[in-house]
């Protein structure tokens, strides 16, 4: 873990060794002028020598300045150290997340990531700071400040060595239980972000069902695990200082009582014994930052470990030793596969799949919700890989080729379909970064999304709004399409991505596709059969289980399943108007 998070301070190793150095600097600045003051009341006060104290309070001011100058520098050093450490980190995390496979996404929330990137690296942040000054300025100024004591007088600094024993003990205790708190606590984050995620991004079915009130009880509830152990921490926390306190006017008391009999027996001068008094000072307060520093530090463990997870995780997929870099064709062999999304599934999604599929071709798929449609043409752009079998694309396995090239050749329109902020254009180039207005233009009309954008003031230069909240779904669905097309891909997967259109428009990007892209392998999935009737081939998938292939004539003949769903949507629907509506 710290191997991992140490590498990410590249850039910043500069100012990561300055901070410190300044930062002890400094402490030596502040040891000195304790010792300097015992001198001018030794030397000078006492003594009435006007010289020796302008003398040494000369020395004294120079030491003070020196240590402003190394405090300030190492402030500013520090600062930038953190702040470029904590950009490395989110850059790191950033990069690797988008290397993740369908799988790896799988394991982590969403909000689990933001808070990953936001909440935790904040944390590691502030305790990398600490870390360069506290950390480096507390033990040094410590160690200087016990060593003046001991040359000053071994007998009465043995009451700090009693302090700080006391103080170890007590702050073992606090942090050891507060490390437990904080490791939890992290965790209720994640669902608190995940509650207000949720709530925004789906606002409107939250206020077109009236959840409101519900939506606040349960953020209220995620809010008040949060608060109970953060409560529970901050508790055992605060103890600290009142301890701290008791200890640093104890050891006053002790060093005045002790001191003061020295003094009348000619042990101990004065002005030891103010350096004596300032030393102690120096040496509690130094505790009293160790004590900080735990405890941050203890916080920090917790984030440090939730993402050093997130920069060790590595993507289930692999490009091979030797990838290939072309596709020769569409065509799509399934042979023999088995596919599960977990090791530990009692049985697999996919079963014993068989189907080839030759360039070029129109394929539909249909088949009741949760019969593993969508798993089956995941498996095509290598989302996943196959648990048996192999899947081939262009006659060799998927798992052979260089994944930039493959998924550039398999082009996907998910269920879920998603825009960005930025121009139409913007979002129509990431099917093809370089494409020009006139491309972007031909591949909406044949998704039939150029008439709805030309209505548009802007046209295709029209803002989309995050989420594409300011288009309709039958909208962001053609312009997903648009974008698929423009990648001119050799396979082309339409995953129930009609379903928010009408018929006669459904039909008339089919027809389009037939037309314009002949030689792409068209694959549509859908729960219409008016989607799927016209294809080459339909396949009626049950259960993770191929259960029939065939055209619609043939499958209405051979296929229990497909009639039942082509009776559902046609005969049994009638016609509205023959009985009765208005």
């Amino acid at each position: 873990m710290i191997k991992t998070l140490a590498r990410h301070v590249r850039g910043y190793v500069r100012e990561s060794v300055l901070t410190p150095l300044f930062m002890i600097l400094e402490v030596i600045m502040e040891t000195i002028i304790p010792w300097l003051m015992s001198v001018m009341i030794d030397e000078g006060v006492n003594k009435g020598n006007m010289q020796q104290i302008i003398i040494t309070g000369l020395w004294m001011l120079l030491c003070a300045l020196i240590a402003l100058f190394a405090g300030a520098m190492g402030g500013v050093y520090g600062a930038k150290a953190s702040a470029g450490f904590a950009k490395n980190l989110r850059q790191a995390m950033f990069e690797n997340i988008q290397s993740f496979s369908f799988a790896n996404i799988d394991k982590y929330s969403t909000a689990g990531l933001v808070t990953r990137m936001t909440t935790d690296v904040t944390n590691l942040q502030n305790a990398y700071q600490m870390l360069l000054r506290i950390c480096f300025r507390a033990p040094v100024n410590l160690i200087a400040a016990m060593t003046m004591t001991l040359v000053i007088n071994a007998k009465l600094a043995s009451v700090y060595l009693v302090a700080v024993a006391f103080l170890a003990i007590v702050l073992f205790i606090i942090i050891r239980k507060t490390y437990r708190y904080f490791s939890q606590v992290f965790d209720r984050y994640d669902d608190l972000n995940a509650s207000v995620q949720e709530n925004v991004s789906s606002i409107r079915v939250v206020k077109a069902f009236v959840r409101e009130e519900h939506e606040v009880g349960k953020f209220n509830r995620a809010a008040n695990n949060l608060y109970k152990l953060f409560v529970k921490a901050e508790n055992l926390m605060v103890s600290v200082s009142p301890l701290m306190m008791l200890t640093i006017y104890g050891s006053i008391i002790a060093i005045s009582w002790f001191g003061a009999n020295m003094i009348v027996g000619g042990e101990l001068t004065t002005g030891e014994l103010t350096t004596m008094l300032t030393y102690c000072m120096q040496i509690l307060m130094s505790l009293m930052m160790v004590a900080f520093i735990f405890v941050m530090l203890t916080m920090s463990l917790a984030s440090a470990k939730r993402v050093s997870g997130v920069l060790n995780e590595t993507s289930t997929l692999h490009n091979p030793e030797k990838p290939v870099y072309e596709v020769r064709d569409g065509s799509i062999d399934f042979d023999d596969v088995t596919f599960s999304y977990s090791e530990k599934s009692e049985r697999p999604v996919l079963s014993d799949i068989n189907l080839h599929i030759r360039s070029g071709e129109t394929i539909g798929i249909i088949g009741g919700t949760g019969s593993s449609k969508t798993s089956l043409v995941n498996l095509i752009g290598r989302l996943y890989d196959v648990t048996g079998g192999s899947v081939k694309v262009g006659g060799r396995d998927v798992r052979e080729y260089d994944l930039e090239t493959l998924r550039d050749q398999v082009s996907v329109v998910l269920q879920k379909n998603v825009l960005f902020s930025g121009t139409i254009l913007d979002n129509l180039r990431w099917g093809k970064e370089d494409a020009t207005e006139e491309e972007c233009v031909r591949a909406c009309q044949l998704a039939c999304a150029d008439e709805f954008i030309r209505q548009f003031p802007d046209g295709y230069d029209t803002k989309i709004e995050q989420g594409g909240t300011n288009v309709s779904g039958g909208q962001k669905q053609r312009l997903c399409i648009a974008r698929a097309l423009l990648k001119q891909p050799k396979i082309l997967i339409l995953d129930d991505s009609t379903s928010a259109v009408d018929t006669a428009t459904d039909a008339k990007i089919r027809r389009a596709f037939a037309e314009e892209i002949p030689d792409t392998t068209k694959i549509i999935i859908s729960q219409r059969v008016s989607s799927v009737q016209n294809a080459d081939r339909i396949v009626v998938m049950d259960n993770g289980v191929i259960t029939a292939v065939g055209t619609h004539e043939e499958l209405r003949k051979i296929s229990p399943i497909y009639e039942e769903i082509y009776v559902a949507q046609t005969e049994d629907s009638g016609d509205f108007d023959k009985k009765g509506g208005v």
